[in-house]
C-alpha cells in the first residue's frame, strides 16, 4: 500500500513542488492539499492519510495549534511532519511539543523530503535526532521542566527500558538498537512500546522530548 499524504502550506509553489516529488515515488500518494491549519481535521477525515506535511506557520490557524487540535480531535491521527523554513526555530520545538513526529526543511533536496515521509510513516527511527537535540538544548527548559520529570518517575523504567530511551534519543533505529544491545529486534519493538506506553507518548519523537525535558538524556 502507498503512503498516504496530506499537503498543508499556505503558498501553492511549496504544494506543487512536494506533490511533484512525492507522486514521483512508486510507493507514496498525495491525497489532497490544504492552504491552512484551519483545513485540517475535515480533510484528515476524508481522505485517512498516513502523514500530514504541515507548514508550521500560516494565517488563521499554524501547524502547531493544527498539530494539537488533530491530535485531540481525530482517532488514529496520522504522522505528522513540520514542514519550516528555518530549522532552529522555536516554532518546530513547540510542533514537536505538541505532537508532531518530526520536521522537514522546506530547502531539503528531493531524495530528503522521500526518505523524511518514508521514516515518518515507519516510526522506527527519530527523524535529524541531532537537531531535536539541539532544539532541546535550546529550547526545552535544560532538564527542568517538572511535569517530564514527574512522568519519568512515575514511568518507572527499568534499567534496559532506560537504555532503549538513551539510544533512541540517538536516533538509532529497532535494528541499530538491537546490534548494539545484542538482542533480537523483536526484543527491541517489545521494549520501545513499553516506554512509549509507560511515558504516555504517542511515538518515539515525543519520548524522547519527555526524556530531554526531563534530564533522563542531556541534549548536549
Amino acid at each position: 500500500m502507498p503512503v498516504r499524504v496530506l499537503l498543508v502550506d499556505d503558498e501553492p509553489l511549496v504544494r506543487a513542488g512536494l506533490r511533484a516529488v512525492l507522486e514521483a515515488q512508486p510507493d507514496m500518494e498525495v491525497v489532497g492539499e490544504a492552504a491552512d491549519g484551519a483545513a485540517v481535521i475535515p480533510l484528515v477525515r476524508q481522505t485517512r492519510p498516513d502523514v500530514v506535511a504541515m507548514d508550521v506557520r500560516m494565517p488563521l490557524l499554524d501547524g502547531i495549534e493544527a498539530t494539537r487540535a488533530l491530535l485531540r480531535t481525530v482517532a488514529d491521527p496520522p504522522k505528522i511532519l513540520v514542514v519550516t523554513t528555518f530549522e532552529n526555530d522555536e516554532y518546530v520545538y513547540e510542533a514537536l511539543r505538541a505532537g508532531a513526529d518530526g520536521f522537514l526543511l522546506k530547502r531539503a533536496r528531493p531524495a530528503e523530503i522521500v526518505h523524511a515521509v518514508r521514516l515518518i510513516a515507519e516510526g522506527e527511527s527519530l527523524l535529524f535526532p541531532a537537531s531535536v537535540r539541539q532544539l532541546a538544548a535550546e529550547y526545552g527548559d535544560g532538564g527542568g521542566n517538572r511535569a517530564a520529570r514527574a512522568a519519568l518517575e512515575r514511568a518507572r523504567l527499568t534499567e534496559r527500558e532506560g537504555e532503549v530511551l538513551r539510544l533512541m534519543a540517538r536516533g538509532l533505529s529497532n535494528a541499530e538498537i538491537a546490534a548494539r544491545l545484542v538482542v533480537g529486534t523483536e526484543t527491541v519493538k517489545s521494549h520501545v512500546s513499553a516506554v512509549l506506553a509507560k511515558l504516555g507518548a504517542r511515538d518515539r519523537t515525543q519520548a524522547v522530548i519527555k526524556a530531554y525535558e526531563s534530564g533522563f538524556v542531556a541534549p548536549g
